[in-house]
């Protein structure tokens, strides 16, 4: 059960060409907080940090997989969904000794809005998740489900979501909807079909932790 990559960033080349593509990047922000781009964003190669005050997901999925990291394989958890709503989203990432500059934090937050036009929304969404901590809510939910029978979240064809093999007798769940409040996790990867980022803010901080990053 390998995971592939589903897209990525790889941070040392990004850090060399960071000043010149800053114009490019702040002119896509614009449009995705206008609501006027629709976009598929994708972390791999490192672990993350995501949280949101809410995310509200139909045809949920979950089991298990590992991804690659630069420093090796990690087990994850694989979160899919078919269509999500997430409310004060924050995702950020940490380059550390960068030459000449040092330790720096991406951090991107969108969907600081009660109104439901001004959330963060995507489909096909899948999130490969190191640890979670929030108060959930599943509708209709199956534990345990034989591997090659998820039905109720994405998936390219039967047993096989987005390029990831279900394990033969390894655990999965799935459930009509699953509803997250105050959610903290350390992900993977994080890969939609589209990602609508309404109310994006992009910035780049000297260094990490608490106050820069999102937790």
């Amino acid at each position: 059960m390998e995971s592939q990559v589903r897209g990525g960033t790889r941070w040392k080349r990004f850090a060399v060409v960071m000043v010149p593509s800053v114009a490019a990047t702040a002119a896509i922000g614009v449009a995705l907080a206008q609501g006027a781009l629709a976009a598929s964003f994708s972390v791999s190669g490192q672990s993350f940090k995501v949280t949101a005050k809410e995310l509200v997901g139909t045809g949920f999925s979950q089991y298990g997989a590992y991804d690659k990291g630069v420093d090796g394989n990690h087990a994850v958890a694989v979160s899919a969904f078919d269509k999500a709503t997430i409310t004060k989203m924050c995702q950020s990432v940490v380059t550390p000794n960068i030459p000449l500059i040092g330790t720096v934090t991406l951090r991107l937050d969108a969907g600081d809005s009660n109104k439901d036009s001004g959330k963060v929304h995507a489909k096909q969404l899948y999130i490969d998740v190191q640890d979670l901590e929030a108060d959930a809510t599943f509708t209709n939910i199956d534990i345990g489900v034989a591997a090659g029978a998820i039905n109720k979240g994405p998936r390219q064809k039967q047993g096989e979501v987005e390029g990831k093999q279900t394990s033969p007798g390894g655990f999965a769940q799935q459930a009509d909807q699953a509803v997250l409040k105050e959610v903290k996790q350390t992900a993977w990867a994080t890969t939609a079909g589209t990602f609508q980022l309404s109310g994006l803010k992009m910035s780049l901080k000297k260094g990490s932790g608490e106050g820069v990053e999102c937790y």
